[in-house]
């Protein structure tokens, strides 16, 4: 028979107390304990806080519906532990590592803590600051060459609703898999059930299932569970990079980890600050993405590209701004795009990307990208005068860079693999060489006489 360690003294949604009979028992803070509801359904609980009286406060990780007061709780221990990544590709699992895909259990040799934080790696003076990088090319024109992605780095695709966040990291995890044969982990962190279902079946159809784990931590879930689902794929990426692989990790959305810091935060009790965030934003984001990151002693590397909502479309909101310092490459996508026409609906010139240098991706590749956006630059204030005096009035030389810009603008977009069911066109997949010499021809005037509606939804120029 199992030894009761403490009873259920108070629930309040997916806050639950529990009173311990003695100051020892009480479990350290991330611990685990399970208790369980009238049905003798299980419910797993985190320790989050330690109240007076010997009581542990702790956060639901599924639903905490029909907890009786004075049920019994039992401490497991340490905190969740899942099994090895490599029996997880093909599977969808949740925060807890347990199978939520209907194919039967996860038998695993060995399980690893998601709370088990690895050491601070020491700065070797000897080492130096240079390094090599290597380009992990996505075939994505606009990406390629304007904020490329190399191997372990951080990656944000940032925008409003229905601007195709999700899109655009299939695309990536499709060639990824396709073209690069990578090792990938997808976790869904506070997404809608129905954008998981419809995930699982892209990928299916996709064939590239196989070298892709899954885990999911969904919107109807409590905080508790969303929160941790991020912690639980990086640690699946993590156990893999211990075997020499380069993990690719895709986090969807990174935003909804905050969210549900936010949720935990208020039940907790604590302050929030003046916008509305919980007090402890900077340490939450941090926890997350200080674990995302390569070293010889791990052997391999972990490549994050993750999606960041923007509440409203507002960039500067505080959770938004939070991420930022942690990311390389900031991908900001445009409503205005969208209602263009122009897909990926990236902004060219509000994105950046600290690997777009010469060291990087070499002198060629930094001119034409250089020259690209000043271009465009250039055209965003010509379009003003254009609006209100017509194309006619401007300068031979303006009106160059005016059709230029648009041929470029238009050059930048491309049909995906992933969107052929939707849209009926053949996807594409674009070298670096290939995007290079296309944005060239256009800025050297090569293909001043052809229209602008022949670059559109392409993939090489001919």
């Amino acid at each position: 028979m199992q030894r009761i360690d403490g009873h259920v003294i108070s629930v309040q949604g997916p806050v639950v107390d529990v009173r311990y009979p003695d100051a020892d028992d009480v479990p350290n803070i991330r611990n685990i304990v399970k208790t369980s509801t009238i049905e003798g359904k299980e419910v797993i609980l985190e320790v989050a806080e330690h109240r007076t009286g010997n009581v542990a406060r702790c956060i639901a990780l599924n639903s905490t519906q029909n907890i009786q007061r004075n049920a019994p709780a039992h401490t497991l221990g340490a905190s969740i532990e899942i099994p090895d990544g490599k029996h997880l590709f093909s599977r969808i699992v949740n925060v807890l590592g347990e199978p939520i895909d209907q194919k039967g259990a996860i038998i695993a040799d060995e399980k690893f803590p998601t709370r088990n934080f690895r050491p601070p790696v020491p700065v070797k003076r000897e080492e130096g600051r240079r390094k090599s990088y290597e380009i992990l090319e996505t075939g994505i024109k606009i990406i390629d060459l304007l904020s490329p992605i190399t191997m372990g780095s951080k990656t944000g695709i940032l925008g409003g609703a229905g601007l195709g966040k999700t899109l655009i990291i299939l695309e990536i995890i499709y060639q990824m898999i396709k073209k690069h044969e990578g090792t990938c982990v997808f976790t869904g962190v506070g997404e809608r059930v129905r954008e998981g279902n419809e995930l699982y079946y892209e990928l299916l159809r996709g064939d590239i299932l196989s070298r892709i784990a899954i885990v999911f931590g969904q919107m109807n879930e409590p905080p508790g569970a969303r929160m941790g689902a991020a912690m639980t794929g990086i640690t699946v990426a993590e156990t893999l990079q211990r075997k020499n692989n380069d993990v690719l990790l895709f986090v969807d959305n990174i935003f909804r980890y905050i969210q549900a810091g936010a949720e935990i935060s208020t039940l907790l009790g604590r302050v929030s600050s003046e916008t509305g965030y919980q007090p402890t934003l900077i340490s939450e984001a941090s926890e997350f993405h200080e674990r995302i990151r390569s070293d010889q002693s791990m052997g391999g590397s972990i490549t994050a590209i993750e999606t960041v909502y923007v509440p409203a479309d507002d960039i500067t909101d505080p959770a938004v701004v939070a991420i930022f310092s942690f990311l390389d490459s900031i991908l900001v996508l445009s409503r205005e795009r969208i209602q263009l026409g122009l897909y990926p609906a990236i902004d060219p010139l509000l994105s950046s990307s600290a690997n777009l240098d010469t060291d990087i991706v070499g002198q060629h590749h930094f001119n034409v990208a250089q020259e690209v956006t000043r271009i465009l630059q250039k055209y965003n204030e010509l379009k003003r005068i254009v609006l209100v005096v017509g194309i006619d009035e401007l300068s031979q030389a303006d009106r160059s860079t005016y059709e230029r810009a648009r041929k470029l603008q238009n050059f930048l977009t491309q049909p995906f693999f992933i969107a052929e069911t939707y849209t009926g066109k053949k996807g594409q997949y674009v070298t670096i060489p290939q995007t290079l010499e296309g944005c060239e021809k256009i800025i050297n005037g090569d293909v001043d006489q052809r229209p602008e509606q022949d670059f559109y939804m392409i993939g090489i120029l001919e």
